[in-house]
């Protein structure tokens, strides 16, 4: 039996998500952020040391990271549909949207969220025009410029499309659908990227999607 080792309002949402397209049968372990830090609570390192989610338990396996739990999923339990034959212009594809989601997106996000702590409490009330005008200069000449630059990549990806590869849901669309959601509440998307805004309406429409949803609890990620 799987077990899913949930972290609330995390990536570990997409996981589920996965699981649920699958049709596997799995277990959830709940795990809850600390309301003052938002960081996972100390008893997920008995599940894996860096003590974050997602992790995954699959028998005598342990699986951490969104994308080796993805791609641990495939090989296991998946049919061809979920990722392309290798070799192919498609497998290329897939390999770079599966890695661009941890390695070219979400690294500016994070980035955008942890600026903007600056201007919020507990940063003192006094020095917080100085922590406001810093996060206003990062924004405008390094964060959201580079944001811009792979949601533009992102809206001309899906051009005519469904999925990032075309009519078919993979793998890909999995890993990236969390940094298009972290993207609709950072970045915005109804104006300038209405394909981008298209395809997270899609997947948010999905059964499997609502059951993780169901399952999973809240998912909230402008919390």
């Amino acid at each position: 039996m799987i077990t899913v080792h949930h972290l609330n309002n995390s990536r570990s949402q997409r996981i589920l998500w996965f699981l649920e397209e699958l049709g596997l049968e799995y277990e959830i372990k709940y795990y809850q952020r600390d309301p003052k830090t938002a960081l996972a609570p100390p008893e997920l390192k008995q599940v894996h040391p860096l003590g974050k989610s997602p992790v995954i338990t699959d028998g005598e396996h342990t699986i951490a990271e969104t994308g080796a739990i993805v791609e641990y999923l495939v090989d296991t339990y998946a049919d061809n549909s979920w990722r392309p034959q290798r070799g192919t212009p498609e497998r290329n594809e897939y390999n770079y949207w599966v890695h661009a989601a941890e390695g070219s997106y979400m690294p500016f996000l994070v980035m955008k969220l942890v600026f903007s702590k600056l201007t919020q409490p507990p940063v003192p009330f006094i020095i917080r025009p100085i922590t406001k005008a810093i996060d206003a200069q990062i924004g405008k000449q390094f964060l959201d410029p580079n944001l811009q630059r792979g949601l533009e990549h992102l809206e001309n990806t899906l051009e005519g499309r469904q999925w990032l590869l075309g009519d078919e849901l993979t793998g890909a669309d999995i890993m990236m659908s969390f940094p298009v959601e972290g993207a609709a509440v950072r970045q915005g998307l109804e104006k300038d990227f209405p394909n981008v805004m298209a395809y997270l309406e899609r997947f948010r429409a999905r059964p499997a999607y609502q059951r993780g949803l169901e399952k999973g609890g809240p998912f909230e990620l402008g919390a």
